[in-house]
């Protein structure tokens, strides 16, 4: 597997052992889902907001109104700091102490690079696009120069970042094996609902492949 070099920033100290490097996985959990919480500073002040994203290769990618504050901070030439988690599962211990969740976190650290041109700009809000729900793109109306000109977009290198992951039972304390109380998990998973048509849908209108089978763990890597 192709690893991501480890930085002070990167390395994970609590539970070394549930740290992955390998980019291939932080690939595959930032695929599993496509809201991502963003990490950023201004004047001292340090905010953290929710957005959808989008990958394509090494790269990250946000968008957002022009006029977000968020997204004209990244002009600032200041780090950001990215962050996604899963949670796979409760996990219910025989004490209050050993519980705990099944999850798959990643945490990616750099300087955005604001996306300028038409071109580019279309190309990257197609990705996140994609990314949320593939097939979708080539099926609607492009962006408009108005839309495009009010409308901000980002990418994010990944290139500083690392991966957290819980999985398994339960770690009970060896004399608390004998209580008389339920011990395990119970496994959690993100599903698509029915699809529901828009009021104002014409008739005739059929329901997307892409839509009637919707799975956002696209396995892209």
């Amino acid at each position: 597997m192709s690893k991501l070099s480890v930085t002070k920033r990167t390395k994970v100290n609590r539970i070394p052992k549930r740290a992955s490097y390998d980019k291939e996985t932080v690939y595959e959990i930032l695929d599993s889902t496509f809201i991502c919480q963003v990490g950023f500073n201004i004047d001292g002040q340090v905010y953290i907001i929710p957005t959808a994203f989008g990958r394509k290769d090494d790269l990250i990618y946000v968008h957002g109104s022009n006029k977000s504050r968020m997204l004209n901070s990244f002009q600032n030439g200041k780090d950001i700091c990215i962050s996604v988690t899963l949670v796979d599962g409760i996990v219910l211990a025989r004490s209050a102490f050993h519980h705990s969740i099944n999850y798959r976190s990643v945490v990616i650290f750099g300087k955005p690079q604001e996306i300028i041109s038409k071109d580019d700009k279309t190309k990257a809000l197609g990705i996140i696009m994609e990314h949320i729900i593939p097939g979708r793109w080539n099926d609607v109306r492009q962006p408009s120069k108005k839309e495009l000109d009010i409308t901000s977009v980002f990418s994010l290198k990944i290139d500083e970042a690392s991966a957290k992951i819980r999985t398994g039972m339960p770690a009970d304390e060896k004399e608390d094996l004998s209580l008389n109380m339920w011990s395990g998990i119970v496994p959690l998973k993100f599903t698509a609902c029915d699809p529901v048509n828009n009021i104002d849908l014409k008739e005739n209108i059929p329901l997307p492949d892409y839509v009637k089978n919707y799975s956002i763990n696209k396995n892209k890597i």
